[in-house]
């Protein structure tokens, strides 16, 4: 018989991203096979790991061995599943701290999610696989580019976005000149670089992915339609601030060559388990990369379950297939 895993949820996390985090866990914990999986919701937010009991009774996990007593009962955790967004689910901080542990988890390894957190190392990683880039400037804290010479090179609009960040949180569309110097401020509250893309027109998808080692759904992809300048972090999370047509009303052809590009970013990055990769596709039909998001939203107006819905696959068959693939069954 096999044993039936003890599963820490982590959740929470320290960025801007917080409250969405929680709300993608609330919704995931709902969903893990009761028969497979003792689950534990974790918040983190910084050096504290809490779990909360229903009654509101407070207890920290034992960061020595990944461990939790609670009213004199230990549990060692077998299994993370991480639903941070942001610092320091997202950015290799959490994985690193797991593998020395040796707890096996969900998510990306540490080396690609360090590289998919990082804007400018993404499109560094996925240059050779004939995925479309806009062109860009990386400015440092100590860097100064004269706003003028940003536009001759990139022209308007253009976007400033926080090299290591999500959730669309402090991103700008800049139109005119004299805009690009708060948006940079802005942008450098949020991350220790700031990168600067020109503007590509177009439509915006998203593609939903999971890689297991027997599978590969590339699930239905969303258009995003926002209703704000560009799909930011209110058209998000704000019921009615967009639309989000699953599957998008886009030719075959097209879907197939998203699908294609979706899993060559995927693999350049070494990604693992479920994951979106965002898309800008022109008119002309050329697809450019936006981000990939290797811990994408799970609450419930999130895209990606509702990929899973259109595809038929419930969320608790992709969160077992996501574990399966990243734990070796111990035999009880």
């Amino acid at each position: 018989m096999l044993k039936k895993l003890n599963v820490a949820l982590l959740a929470g996390g320290n960025s801007s991203e917080r409250e969405i985090a929680l709300q993608s866990a609330a919704q995931v914990a709902a969903a893990f096979d009761a028969q497979k999986y003792n689950v534990w919701l974790v918040d983190v937010c910084g050096r504290k790991f809490t779990y909360r009991t229903v009654e509101g009774v407070e207890y920290g996990v034992d960061l020595n061995d990944f461990s939790l007593t609670v009213e004199g009962t230990k549990t060692l955790f077998d299994y993370a599943y991480i639903m941070i967004h942001g610092t320091p689910g997202e950015d290799g901080h959490l994985q690193g701290y797991l593998e020395m542990m040796g707890v096996p988890f969900s998510s990306c390894d540490m080396v690609s999610s360090v590289i998919t957190f990082d804007k400018i190392t993404t499109k560094r990683a996925v240059a050779h696989t004939g995925v479309g880039l806009a062109k860009d400037i990386l400015l440092r804290e100590d860097d100064w580019i004269a706003p003028e010479a940003i536009v001759a090179e990139l022209g308007l609009p253009l976007f400033v976005k926080p090299n290591a960040s999500g959730s669309s949180c402090g991103v700008t569309k800049v139109k005119r000149v004299e805009e690009l110097p708060e948006a940079i401020f802005k942008a450098f509250e949020e991350s220790s670089e700031v990168l600067v893309e020109e503007f590509v027109a177009g439509r915006e998808m998203a593609c939903g992915v999971l890689v297991t080692a027997d599978k590969e759904w590339l699930l239905p992809i969303t258009e995003v339609v926002a209703k704000n300048e560009f799909f930011d972090y209110e058209a998000k999370y704000t019921a009615g601030m967009s639309d989000e047509i699953t599957p998008a009303d886009i030719p075959a052809e097209l879907a197939d060559r998203l699908h294609e590009m979706t899993l060559a970013a995927y693999k350049a990055c070494r990604c693992r388990g479920l994951a979106r990769v965002d898309f800008i596709v022109t008119p002309e039909g050329e697809p450019y990369l936006i981000e990939i998001n290797t811990i994408p939203g799970m609450s419930g107006g999130s895209i990606v379950p509702k990929q899973l819905r259109e595809a038929g696959i419930s969320m608790t068959e992709a969160l077992t297939a996501v574990i399966e693939d990243t734990y070796e069954a111990v035999d009880d």
